[in-house]
């Protein structure tokens, strides 16, 4: 369930779900079900809610699971006013109905969930506690990929950013829980921010903060880091393409950070890394001989992990950098001068 919250490695599932499910199964109760997330706490109750919406997505479309969702929270709104519990259950149900809105593309029906969910968050605008911020930083993480979808990349910016802000304090709390949610808030910053400065920063920030949790990290958050790592090498590639190899370093070179991070030992992934970060440093002048360096030092590598595309990959860039390889474009400008 790819580009919303509803995607599993966004908030990996608490296992005291699993008896729940039973509940959604068939022509179920609401009330019953009403009554049983009443006595749940609220991330438990969470977990329940986004699990079933992505079950009903998956086995019965898009369609099926709104008219269920809107269906159980009218039943929860009716009995909201005497418990405030019930009141979070309202707006978690309002942001997931949100992101099973943009799953299903309808992007404006997205836009009018995510504002009923703004205008009951609003009610308590001053709350600090892990429902209220949980519910607001999966919301604007959604809302961010509405925007974006939208050509609104001023708001967009703005909303990921502070799903990123919050994502980073929740992970305090429990980064088992939280670390994939922050991963991935970073990784939709890389791809929403149209400044490379921001980018940049934005990476810088969450290297620091993710530092306490990557190390030994559950699978849940080595899934969305390793998420962010394929991103940040997919764009330095493109950029290498684009011949801005500086930046395309920054990228490099920050993914190569996290695989460490990730994985101590070296193997395929570090070594495809380090020869994309090798052939960028080649052609920035002043980090050329740092190129050279480096790939040599790959050429071992290469050789203990039995990697021979890899080796013969290196020895082409090092061929090419030695004699120089044919360029078209300088024919073409004594051609065609300007």
């Amino acid at each position: 369930m790819k580009n919303s919250s509803l995607e599993p490695l966004f908030l990996p599932a608490s296992p005291a779900i699993e008896p729940l499910m039973e509940l959604t199964a068939g022509d179920f109760n609401r009330a019953e079900l009403r009554h049983a997330l009443g006595e749940l706490n609220f991330n438990t109750a969470y977990d329940f809610m986004r699990a079933a919406a992505r079950r009903m997505v998956l086995e019965q479309g898009a369609e099926v699971a709104v008219e269920q969702i809107t269906a159980f929270d009218a039943i929860v709104q009716r009995m909201g006013e005497e418990q405030g519990h019930l009141l979070d259950i309202h707006a978690a149900l309002m942001q997931i109905l949100t992101a099973v809105h943009i799953y299903n593309g309808a992007i404006e029906d997205a836009r009018r969930a995510a504002a009923a969910t703004l205008n009951l968050l609003s009610m308590e605008a001053r709350r600090k506690d892990e429902p209220f911020l949980l519910t607001l930083a999966a919301l604007l993480y959604d809302l961010a990929l509405v925007h974006n979808s939208r050509s609104e990349y001023k708001q967009a910016e703005r909303d990921i950013e502070k799903s990123m802000h919050i994502f980073e304090r929740l992970p305090r709390l429990n980064p088992d829980r939280y670390g994939p949610a922050h991963m991935m808030s970073v990784n939709a910053a890389t791809q929403i921010y149209r400044s490379r400065e921001r980018q940049t920063a934005a990476l810088a920030n969450a290297h620091e903060a993710t530092a306490a949790y990557l190390t030994d990290a559950a699978a849940g958050v080595e899934g969305a880091a390793m998420l962010l790592i394929d991103s940040l090498a997919q764009e330095g590639r493109t950029l290498a393409k684009m011949s801005r190899q500086r930046e395309a370093v920054q990228y490099f070179t920050r993914a190569l950070k996290y695989l460490a991070k990730l994985q101590p030992d070296f193997g395929l992934q570090h070594l495809e890394l380090s020869i994309d970060l090798g052939e960028a440093l080649l052609e920035v002048k002043a980090t050329r001989e740092k190129g050279v360096h480096l790939l040599n030092t790959m050429l071992h590598k290469a050789t203990k992990l039995n990697a021979d595309d890899q080796h013969r990959r290196i020895v082409e860039i090092l061929y090419n950098a030695k004699h120089g390889s044919i360029d078209i474009l300088s024919f073409w400008h004594k051609l065609f001068p300007r």
